[in-house]
C-alpha cells in the first residue's frame, strides 16, 4: 500500500484526507485514505475522490471481505470508456451478482459504485500494480481536467 500512497502523494496538486484515530472524521474512515485534486489543499464539498484506499469492510460495503488481515483495497474512479477498456464491457452491463469481489490482485468492478465507473482492487501485486498505478496517475489527471473546467 505504500508504494501506491506514496506515488500519490507525489502528483502535482494531490489532496489526501486520511482520518486518524480520534479524529473529527467518523471512526468508519480512521485509517483510510481519499485522495482529491485540490491545489488550494481544501477537501472539496461538491465532489468525491478519484481514488480511495479502504482498509476495512464498511456496513454497506462487505463484498471485499477487508476484515481479513492485511487485506485493503484501492479503488479508483477510471469512467465509462476506461472500465470498459479494463474490463471488457461498460459500466452499465456489470454482473455483480456473480463475482467474487473478495479475490487478490484482480482488477475488478467496484461492488457498489461499478456504475459511475469505479474499479477495485484487494491487495495490489505482481499481475495489478503497474496497472493500478497508471489508472491512478490518468484518475488523477482527469479529476484535474474537471477542476480547471469548472473554473473557466
Amino acid at each position: 500500500m505504500e508504494q501506491i500512497v506514496t506515488m500519490l502523494r507525489g502528483l502535482p496538486g494531490v489532496l489526501e484526507l486520511a482520518p486518524e484515530r480520534g479524529s473529527e472524521f467518523p471512526e468508519i474512515a480512521w485509517g483510510d485514505h481519499f485522495f482529491y485534486f485540490s491545489p488550494d489543499g481544501t477537501v472539496p464539498n461538491n465532489r468525491q475522490p478519484y481514488a480511495t484506499i479502504v482498509t476495512k469492510d464498511y456496513p454497506d460495503d462487505v463484498l471485499s471481505r477487508l476484515e481479513a488481515p492485511d487485506r485493503w483495497r484501492v479503488n479508483i474512479h477510471v469512467g465509462g470508456a476506461r472500465f470498459e477498456a479494463l474490463l471488457g464491457f461498460p459500466p452499465g452491463a456489470a454482473h455483480l451478482d456473480d463475482r467474487d469481489f473478495s479475490e487478490v490482485d484482480v482488477i475488478l468492478p467496484h461492488p457498489l459504485y461499478a456504475a459511475q465507473g469505479w474499479v477495485a482492487v484487494v491487495n495490489p501485486g505482481p499481475r495489478t500494480k503497474p496497472r493500478v498505478l497508471e489508472e491512478l496517475r490518468l484518475a488523477h489527471q482527469a479529476d484535474r481536467r474537471r477542476v480547471e473546467r469548472r473554473a473557466r
